[in-house]
């Protein structure tokens, strides 16, 4: 018989799964309106970062953060073992953070993509750089990215520390603070973080949002007119 505890865990993962997947059906916009009236206004990510690859359909990101803090360190080539090791600590749904103050250089490319993918990670945000960009792409693996770049990083920049707290660059701050747990949403108006502890109130809340939006949008198409709509529903 399998103990309780095991149990409890499949379910933990069953419900953040179904988290996440109702999270990819709501936008950041409404998110972020969401975080607006909880207080927590400077969640979002800087402009700078991009979604790749770039589609025309768009590109959806969502998951758990599990963040990789790195470095400038010159160093031999070779290999960096404890980025490996980084990686290996990635779950099913977790989105890879990574931070540092890397400049010119990426982060990982194709293959290291592709470990991660192997391991259920569904994407990446980045405060630094990416390369192999049509490869990755090809492999369906999103990445908010600050930059992209042909130079690696072996050599240049190393891990130093993985599954603590990090700073990326904000859109109304200078730094938006990630912790492990966080949750990651991007799509084409850019990528924001929901604290762990706000996640599933945050989701309610924007769902009903969502919902609202739906119906103004089939409303109009059937000729309400916008004033008439704000009366109805006010600012949305």
């Amino acid at each position: 018989m399998r103990l309780s505890n095991e149990i409890m865990n499949d379910m933990k993962q069953a419900n953040k799964d179904e988290i996440r997947q109702r999270y990819l059906a709501v936008d950041t916009s409404n998110v972020a309106d969401v975080l607006d009236t909880l207080d927590y206004l400077d969640q979002g990510l800087s402009s700078d970062f991009a979604p790749f690859p770039i589609r025309r359909d768009g590109i959806k990101l969502a998951g758990w953060a599990y963040t990789i803090r790195g470095q400038m360190t010159a160093f031999p080539l070779g290999g960096d073992d404890d980025k490996m090791q980084a990686c290996q600590g990635l779950s099913a749904g977790e989105i890879s953070v990574w931070s540092g103050d890397g400049e010119g250089i990426c982060y990982f490319g194709e293959l290291i993509a592709l470990g991660m993918k192997e391991r259920g990670c569904v994407g990446a945000v980045l405060d630094g750089g990416i390369r192999d960009v049509r490869w990755i792409g090809q492999h369906g693996f999103p990445v908010f990215a600050r930059y992209r770049t042909p130079v690696q990083s072996i050599g240049r920049w190393k891990v130093n520390a993985w599954q603590v707290p990090v700073v990326l660059r904000g859109a109304t701050s200078n730094f938006v603070s990630v912790k492990p747990g966080d949750f990651i949403l991007g799509d084409d108006d850019g990528a924001i973080v929901i604290p762990a502890p706000l996640v599933e109130q945050v989701l309610a809340e924007s769902e009903r949002l969502t919902a609202t939006e739906a119906a103004i949008r089939t409303q109009l198409s059937e000729g309400l007119t916008l004033a008439e709509a704000l009366a109805k529903y006010g600012h949305v």
